[in-house]
């Protein structure tokens, strides 16, 4: 999830003189390069393993638990928010034809809902991003080599989505989809043409609640941080998000304890799972990640968040209407 930050300023007398925005993105990079400058690789790779192998436990642990709610199936190897868990947990409930995942929106990959089940489970995946230096430093990886994985530089639109799809070689019957683009997320989603990934990963807006069932407007080249300042205006509600998904022929059946991804399963494969409407599914956010105008992260708790959104236009999905947040 791209964010953004100011370095510290500097005083200058009685004023302080900002320098540039850095995006976060550049930030975790270089911080990242620092880390392989300053720990040996041996000791990295060391660490990974333990990490690996602490998932391999968990995910046991797993088996034993039932699969509602989801949310307390989360664990986090390489995920933000305990994904890695979840999607261990619906693998194992659910038959999976072709273990293939595809991901947008995965920077460098370092920090994202499918690696664990590329490096654990052995999937082949296909990984795309917009930012070309992220792509670059993906394939730098220690393990790029290790597994069946293809990364490609790309800024994906309702018109290249399911070219891009097509991209990977996949079969259409695609083990997961994950879609993460911190912008025009619904508007992908209701793209999808050419695949029926048998589980759909998608980041909601949780500030849009659950019941409403709206998107921010469709722009080509959307960005979260030109199109308002505090970052907070992305994305669709988790109604939205259900009611495509519905159409689409797939269920919602969780969402991560910190209101940020939701997980939806074809319908043909529900079994004993059970179908959750956007408001029963739905998990308001802890995270605060709002920003000031001046870009800086002001941790504004989760009414302040919204009143700074508040009257914004978004998109009824069902009427097409433009209304205000």
């Amino acid at each position: 999830m791209p964010s953004y930050d100011l370095v510290a300023t500097r005083p200058c007398g009685r004023s302080r003189i900002p320098r540039p925005a850095i995006p976060m993105s550049l930030f975790r990079s270089l911080k990242r390069s620092l880390r392989r400058a300053l720990l040996p690789t041996r000791l990295m790779q060391d660490l990974e393993t333990m990490r690996m192998a602490q998932g391999r436990i968990l995910g046991q642990l797993n088996s034993a638990k039932p699969v509602q709610p989801l949310r307390d199936c989360e664990f986090t190897v390489f995920s933000q928010f305990g994904e890695d868990g979840i999607i261990q947990k619906l693998i194992s409930e659910l038959p999976i034809a072709h273990r293939t995942f595809i991901e947008f929106g995965v920077e460098d990959f370092v920090e994202s809902n499918c690696r664990f089940l590329m490096m654990n489970n052995n999937w082949r995946g296909f990984v795309l991003d917009g930012s070309a230096t992220a792509i670059a430093s993906l394939k730098r990886s220690n393990w790029w080599w290790k597994y069946d994985v293809r990364a490609a530089h790309r800024f994906i639109t309702r018109d290249t989505l399911n070219a891009c799809l097509r991209a990977s070689g996949f079969d259409q019957d695609l083990g997961l989809l994950s879609i993460d683009v911190d912008g025009v997320d619904y508007w992908l989603l209701e793209a999808l043409r050419d695949y029926s990934p048998r589980i759909l990963v998608v980041e909601y807006n949780a500030l849009f609640g659950g019941e409403r069932k709206i998107t921010v407007p469709y722009h080509e080249a959307f960005s979260r941080r030109q199109q308002h300042y505090s970052d907070l205006y992305f994305g669709a509600s988790l109604g939205a998000l259900t009611h495509i998904a519905n159409q689409k022929g797939y269920s919602l059946v969780g969402t991560t304890s910190t209101g940020v991804n939701a997980f939806f399963v074809r319908n043909d494969l529900m079994g004993g799972l059970a179908s959750l409407s956007g408001v029963d599914g739905y998990t308001a956010t802890c995270v605060r990640q709002s920003r000031n105008r001046e870009g800086r992260l002001d941790y504004l708790n989760r009414e302040e968040q919204y009143a700074a959104v508040r009257g914004l236009p978004v998109v009824n999905v069902e009427t097409g209407e433009t209304e205000a947040l």
